[in-house]
């Protein structure tokens, strides 16, 4: 399972070209046009923030998902954020890995867009539609990096908030 920072919707095409991830994305994004149809593409895991009791349900998909050997991608963050600040992370879907299925680890990862960063970050209310017109109509060329932490078994580290401390905590010393 793959536990990455959020920077903008670039960090999606960069995660699955390089490791073939599944997502773990908003209900949401199933009804927008285009994008919905993508989400499908890579079997995304739609989650509904808004419905509190189907989070059991989401929790036993997820590790149905994780348990067929396919990994899976948890931006923790909620959001995107502006690329200096790692927002807290919310562990509530961690709990698909208390206990783990047979043979999952966590691999945290670091998204860096490095000076392009602020041109890239997809920040507070802007409208996706709007935030992609802005990073298409932009000059030039950038510098995608992922930087990988040290996978770690998530049984070592306890509970579903231990797990999510501990891939922060290995985000953020990248």
């Amino acid at each position: 399972m793959f536990v990455a920072n959020h920077l903008s919707w670039i960090d999606i095409l960069l995660l699955s070209g390089a490791t073939g991830t599944a997502f773990i994305a908003k209900a949401e994004l199933r009804g927008v046009p285009l994008v919905g149809w993508l989400c499908t593409l890579n079997a995304t895991i739609f989650v509904s923030r808004a419905d509190r009791m189907a989070v059991t349900a989401q929790i036993a998909q997820l590790r149905d998902t994780l348990a067929r050997d396919w990994p899976v991608t948890l931006f923790p963050e909620g959001t995107t954020g502006d690329g200096v600040t790692l927002l807290p992370f919310k562990a509530a879907l961690l709990a698909a890995l208390d206990p783990p299925p047979p043979g999952v680890r966590v691999q945290p990862v670091c998204i860096d867009y490095g000076p392009a960063t602020h041109e890239l970050a997809w920040i507070g209310d802007e409208p996706g539609q709007d935030h992609a017109a802005r990073v298409l109509k932009r000059r030039g060329s950038f510098v995608a990096t992922l930087h990988f932490a040290e996978p770690f078994a998530p049984a070592d580290h306890g509970n579903r908030k231990a797990i999510a401390t501990e891939a922060r905590r290995r985000i953020e010393a990248l």
